[in-house]
């Protein structure tokens, strides 16, 4: 193989639609069989992963200054200059210091975001089936070299640019190409031309374009950004830069509080200059306020707790894609939930058979059963998953890896375990034409040669559709005419078998003379004979009626969105635990009877939806939204992304979703599991709950730190200087505030109904806990430096002060993880983070007071055993005072009010 000749041709695709496919092989020196590994393993070391290069990422410098974009630190900035000004030196290197320490976080942060999206896109990294050495395997896309034979099939994303060999029906979605809404029709043709459009190159697919419809066989020509798609600049590059509505909030909240603090601080300006203090004393004391108020660390505290909070999801196998999401989970009243693979395990095992007038458990023997061998024919090759030789596979009867859809790959390893090999009946009876699945059909064809000139049509699809196009009967070893009696017992076993929370597919052939000139459904799923029933189960997930409990516990309404029979899946609902009959069932057909007004006031009626087409989703997610509720929906396919988008949070299947499906998903559950789902709203409930005893503990340090100078520069007292704040919010705030980001979720955190997503910050109890446990602070802190003040001197108690006022921040932390329950009932030891930050803050506090040296560059002296005693006794006031407060909430009952 020649790879330069190949990649020649990569960077000229218009050549590859005017070429005979034999011609196009050659020129990729490829083959129908595919490229062997070695070939394939050469070409990829040539030209490199078949990916689109990312945008060019901020330089370390860029991002370090995009974190002084805020209006608190442009007034800390200032708070620096004028410092510096006034020759303060000492205030102004420590609020750099402060500023700094932030931006460093913020960047820590910003690279720990972009790592995460990357091993996110290699998690969610689309899979090819392509030939190897002759034989079908799915490798990742940006394996995918010039010269792979790629399969596709409805749902898959075009992975590469490819020459189609071979299509059945196939149908491709190009708008991002070519502007086209409808999707493109495919054929394996010559194209006369070399110069078409691409919309006209109908014998071509294109990277990134969609599969809508059909099946089909091309050889990559091109890949990465040699592809057509790699010349649209940015084209999959689209920034995960959303602005979080908690987020908007928090903005919002310090503008309010930067605006508020500099009235105050011109107010007591204006006040220290009408009583005739110094102008450099009242700047200070200004300064003092401003630092004091600003709760510098919020934004990038907040941050680290979300970031923080999706990483335990992805650990947890929720994959956050889009950060809102975080948010909206803790508010989410709705999940609509797709049943096979989410609340099932997505195994299909055929579990019982009907045939020649006979049910049987498919572990019995067939053998002796006259027309069984036409119905597992027809199950076997009526089938487009394949058997990969190169794996095994535990989940299967046979023990063989099998390749495709879950319903087919039941069928192909029923027929393994009873001893026909699909393989082999292929090549006994070579496939000739089909007509492949489509949802509006309902029905699968195809065509196979039995023997020269003799041909079979085999036809599998739901019973209901198949029998109608049947005429005869395989029954007593012949064809016989079908009659009432026959359609009668059909039917009642069918029933028989959906009770049983079954999914039941038919199967039918005709034999003829010649292969059909015309395939049209029409004519070709026309008088056949009908071969027999196959009973498959897709088994309940173990634990998903557990996390239907939690769910309807947490108020959560669980919604199953079916496209089974009614029966089946009001069967797998009550198994499940989601409804207890099968009153609160509604089929598609009947959905399609009621006006769209009627339904949204009867949304709530229902709770499982069975034979439902994708456009019914988007109406049950619409109904339920217009009722005001958050909803979540998951879905795997093409056609899911219309309601995935319409959701508050689009939910995509990690496993078997469709590249289209996770495209469009908010979230991306990696292990298609119900439960994951019932995990991450309860994550989201927690991430927001830590969020709000962040902010209630800065907020309320902030605010006590404001009163208490607000209050000792109206009496005329000089008690904390600057550098005190600063050194106080720095080694105070941030670290018990992130401490209480990692607190653990309350036992009664999926026991509450769900928050209001237009809910205030402040509601439940954290705006008042704010202003009382800010005014304790206060307190405590006026009435320590008042007793130093008449039993030491200023040095002392200004010290004092500074002691209490820090201690006081690290004790109250321990308050703020609960504003209902005690400490005792919580354990004192049970956040070993909080433990660790609390010890820090605590020595780097103390360290400055004595340290000979530092202490006095702090302006602070040293403390006696009895001074100590003091500062330490009102720190540990602040929490009997706060537990006395919540065991009053508590005997009142107001305590279900808060938290």
């Amino acid at each position: 193989m020649n790879p330069d000749s190949a990649k020649t041709q990569t960077k000229d695709n218009t050549a590859f639609h005017s070429l005979d496919t034999a011609e196009v092989l050659k020129r990729l020196s490829s083959r129908e069989q595919g490229l062997t590994k070695e070939e394939a393993s050469q070409l990829l070391e040539r030209y490199g992963k078949n990916v689109l290069k990312e945008t060019q990422t901020k330089s370390l410098l860029a991002k370090f200054l995009e974190q002084f974009k805020n209006v608190m630190i442009f007034i800390l900035l200032a708070a620096a200059v004028l410092s510096g000004i006034l020759g303060e030196w000492t205030d102004t290197v420590i609020i750099l210091l402060v500023v700094i320490l932030n931006a460093v976080l913020g960047v820590i942060q910003e690279n720990r975001a972009e790592q995460a999206l990357e091993a996110l896109k290699s998690m969610s990294s689309p899979q090819a089936r392509v030939r190897r050495g002759g034989q079908v395997t799915e490798i990742k896309s940006e394996e995918l070299v010039p010269g792979d034979i790629v399969l596709l099939e409805a749902g898959n994303v075009v992975p590469a640019d490819v020459r189609l060999l071979e299509t059945a029906s196939l149908q491709t979605e190009e708008a991002a190409l070519t502007g086209e809404s409808l999707p493109s029709d495919k054929q394996a043709g010559v194209l006369e031309g070399h110069d078409l459009v691409l919309g006209d190159r109908t014998n071509m697919a294109y990277m990134s374009s969609s599969v809508t419809y059909g099946r089909g066989v091309g050889v990559v020509t091109a890949t990465g950004m040699e592809t057509e798609v790699g010349r649209i600049a940015g084209f999959i590059s689209e920034a995960e830069s959303d602005v979080t509505p908690l987020q908007k909030k928090l903005d919002e909240l310090g503008k309010y509080f930067t605006f508020i603090i500099l009235g105050v601080c011109v107010v007591i300006f204006a006040v220290g200059l009408l009583e005739g203090r110094e102008l450099l004393d009242m700047l200070l004391t200004s300064i003092s306020l401003a630092v004091a108020a600003i709760p510098e660390g919020l934004p990038a505290i907040v941050t680290i707790i979300l970031a923080l909070g999706v990483q335990r999801m992805a650990k947890r196998k929720a994959i956050i894609r889009k950060l809102p999401a975080v948010e909206t989970l803790g508010s989410t009243e709705i999940i609509c939930s797709d049943k096979t693979g989410t609340l099932t395990l997505n195994k299909m095992t055929v579990e019982k058979l009907y045939v020649d007038g006979q049910k049987v458990d498919a572990g019995a023997s067939i053998a002796g059963l006259r027309g069984s061998e036409r119905l597992v024919q027809a199950m076997t090759l009526c089938n487009d998953s394949s058997i990969d030789e190169g794996k095994a596979a535990e989940q299967t009867k046979s023990g063989k890896a099998i390749i495709g859809d879950p319903t087919e790959t039941a069928l192909v390893d029923y027929a393994l375990s009873i001893g026909t090999d699909k393989r082999e009946l292929e090549k006994q009876y070579p496939r000739k034409g089909e007509l492949p699945f489509d949802s509006d059909r309902k029905l699968m064809t195809t065509i196979h040669e039995v023997e020269d000139g003799k041909f079979r049509v085999l036809t599998k699809g739901a019973p209901d559709v198949l029998l109608s196009r049947c005429s005869h009967i395989y029954a007593y070893g012949e064809v016989i005419p079908l009659t009432e009696e026959h359609i009668r017992q059909i039917t009642e076993n069918n029933k028989a078998l959906a009770d049983e929370a079954l999914r039941v597919l038919a199967f039918a052939f005709r034999d003829q003379d010649q292969l059909p000139a015309d395939r049209a459904p029409e004519q070709t799923e026309q008088e056949l004979v009908f071969a027999g029933l196959a009973g498959m189960i897709d088994p309940p997930r173990d634990e998903v009626r557990d996390a239907v409990a939690v769910c309807r516990k947490a108020g959560i309404r669980p919604v199953m969105i079916t496209g089974d029979h009614r029966d089946t899946a009001a069967a797998i609902a009550i198994r499940l635990g989601i409804i207890d009959d099968d009153s609160s069932v509604l089929t598609g057909r009947e959905l399609d009877k009621i006006s769209e007004e009627d339904f949204a006031g009867r949304v709530s009626d229902y709770s499982v939806y069975a034979r439902v087409s994708p456009e019914h989703k988007v109406r049950i997610v619409k109904a339920w939204r217009q009722k005001g509720k958050i909803v979540a929906m998951t879905g795997d396919g093409v056609n899911d992304a219309p309601a995935l988008k319409a959701a508050d949070i689009g939910v995509g299947m990690g496993i078997t979703g469709t590249d289209v499906a996770k495209g469009v998903s908010d979230m991306v559950l990696a292990d298609d599991n119900f439960t994951t789902i019932v995990v991450a709203v309860e994550e989201g409930r927690k991430v927001y709950s830590n969020i709000r005893k962040a902010i209630q503990f800065l907020l309320s340090a902030n605010l006590g730190e404001v009163l208490t100078l607000f209050i000792a520069t109206m009496i005329g007292w000089r008690i904390l200087e600057p550098i005190h704040i600063l050194w106080i919010n720095l080694v105070t705030d941030t670290l018990p505030a992130l401490a209480l980001g990692l607190e653990k979720a309350g036992d009664d955190v999926m026991s509450k109904k769900p928050r209001k997503s237009s809910s205030s910050i402040f509601a439940g109890g954290v705006g008042v806990g704010i202003v009382y446990q800010g005014l304790i602070e206060a307190a405590l802190t006026l009435f320590v430096y008042y007793w130093a003040h008449t039993h030491y001197n200023e040095g002392v108690a200004v010290t004092m002060a500074f002691a209490t006022l820090g201690l006081l921040q690290i004790t109250h932390a321990f308050n703020v993880r609960s504003n209902t329950r005690s400490l005792f009932q919580i354990g004192w030891f049970t956040n070993r983070y909080m433990l660790g930050a609390s010890v820090i803050s605590a020595l780097l506090l103390v360290l400055v007071i004595i340290i000979p040296g530092l202490n006095e560059w702090f302006g602070v002296s040293h403390l006696s055993g009895l001074q100590w005693g003091i500062v330490c006794g009102a720190a540990a006031a602040i929490v009997v005072l706060v537990e006395l407060v919540k065991l009053g909430l508590r005997i009142s009952g107001k305590s279900k009010n808060w938290d």
